[in-house]
């Protein structure tokens, strides 16, 4: 009878049954709906910072992450250019999360026809997945830069007295709708009758906006001013004041990052133009796959070292069954380098595969690695930058070094031969002077023995 119950009256035994209960949690993964981007914004304008849109996507289990693209690149957050927020709400009733992603963004003429998407990532049974939203384009306002008038005539040639249209266009977006003619006396007679003095200050940097460039190419970067008097110019970079204007002559992954070229006027207060430049430096993944022998001896770690941008995904894989291997430590990715380790105790001998992908490329080594009973010479990791510069200087100088020492000695083997053939020469004219002597003292004698 269940324990819970009271006993009955005049019940002489009873027999009672324990069972126990055991909770084993089970966790349900669910595939989040589409993302959406909701409350979009009725158009967008240079030079101004606006909430773009918000990309919601509901119903996921576990949460997952939002990403924004524009026409297929992911945008990355650049201060007061790229902001993005991230809200996750968990519903209590059923354990599924809701991602709300909100961009805001600042345009340029050219995202008039840009499309804009949201891409969630999320886990499932069989791994890593993606779901995209459908592309949003927005219409781009920006104020008119170019104004060009055209004279509108039936006549080829205009004569005194023919009424004439003129037309003003400008390239701005909407189009202007009001315009102002002045007749070249009339502004003449103005700039005659105006004294003061107008300050001005103008900035223009080439390249501008989002530039995408290759690992090792060449940019030449520009930041031209124009103002009514000296102005201060100065470079930030990621927040830093650099110390001097940046040159690339061949790109590097430390040098992307957000550079902004301020100029400003001391004597005029508030007047100050900036301009900004979105460096990326995309690159292959590039690998180096290195291993030791653990202090233990009873484990090895093999470290696969990647380069390359955007970030690759790197998986492993061991020959004969091909089978993926979860369990990995990954180092920091800073300037496009990151390196993913694993540790083995492997029974026999096996070949380890890392496997680096990103948008450019796909890239693949593998390296052997012996049983951990069978001795084998480890490889060492890669040595750091510092010491890569180091070594490499004193290679060049090693290198001089033997250079200068080769040139030195073909100089005194040229002045040894010059030496010994002038030596030679010398001797030879001796040597003939002595012969033509003794041939004079022959000849005397045997004229003296004729004479007697």
């Amino acid at each position: 009878m269940p324990c819970r119950l009271e006993v009955p009256d005049g019940l002489m035994f009873g027999k009672w049954k324990y069972v126990s209960i055991y909770l084993y949690p089970i966790y349900v993964l669910e595939q989040p709906s589409q993302p959406e981007i909701l409350h979009q914004a009725d158009f967008l304008e240079t030079e101004k910072l606006k909430m773009l849109g918000e990309c919601v996507v509901r119903d996921s289990y576990p949460e997952g992450n939002v990403t924004w693209y524009k026409n297929g690149r992911v945008l990355q957050p650049v201060e007061e250019v790229v902001v993005i927020n991230l809200r996750k709400v968990e519903n209590r009733s059923t354990g599924l999360f809701t991602m709300t992603s909100s961009l805001q963004y600042m345009p340029t003429k050219e995202d008039a026809n840009a499309k804009f998407t949201c891409i969630v990532t999320y886990y499932g049974p069989s791994g890593q997945k993606t779901v995209q939203s459908e592309p949003v384009v927005f219409d781009v306002h920006y104020p008119t830069e170019k104004v060009t008038i055209r004279v509108l005539s039936q006549s080829s040639t205009i004569k005194e007295g023919d009424n004439v249209t003129l037309k003003c266009s400008g390239n701005g977006n909407p189009p202007p709708q009001e315009f102002l003619f002045y007749i070249p006396a009339l502004i003449l007679c103005m700039l005659q009758s105006c004294s003061k003095t107008v300050s001005y200050l103008d900035l223009q940097l080439t390249p501008s906006g989002e530039v995408t460039k290759q690992i090792g190419e060449a940019l030449p970067v520009s930041c031209t001013i124009s103002s009514s008097r000296n102005a201060t110019v100065f470079w930030i970079k990621d927040n830093t004041r650099m110390k001097t204007s940046p040159s690339f002559s061949s790109l590097q992954y430390q040098d992307a990052g957000n550079y902004i070229c301020e100029t400003t006027l001391q004597e005029v207060e508030g007047l100050k133009k900036r301009k900004t430049l979105k460096l990326i430096v995309e690159g292959k993944p590039q690998i180096k796959m290195t291993k030791k022998t653990n202090t233990n001896k009873m484990s090895k770690t093999v470290v696969c070292h990647v380069e390359g941008f955007p970030k690759p995904a790197v998986q492993w894989t061991v020959t004969g069954s091909g089978s993926l291997i979860n369990k990995t430590e990954e180092t920091k990715y800073v300037n496009g380098k990151f390196s993913s380790k694993i540790i083995i105790a492997p029974e026999e001998n096996v070949t380890l595969t890392c496997i680096a992908e990103n948008q450019l490329e796909r890239t693949v080594t593998s390296l052997n690695v012996s049983a951990i009973s069978i001795p084998e010479y480890d490889e060492p990791e890669d040595r750091n930058d510092d010491n890569s510069e180091k070594v490499n200087d004193q290679a060049k100088l090693i290198v001089g070094i033997v250079v200068g020492l080769l040139l030195v000695a073909l100089v005194a083997g040229v002045v040894y031969w010059l030496y010994v053939k002038k030596s030679k020469t010398a001797s030879k004219h001796v040597d003939k002077d002595l012969g033509n002597i003794e041939e004079n003292k022959k000849l005397e004698e045997n004229n003296h023995k004729s004479e007697t």
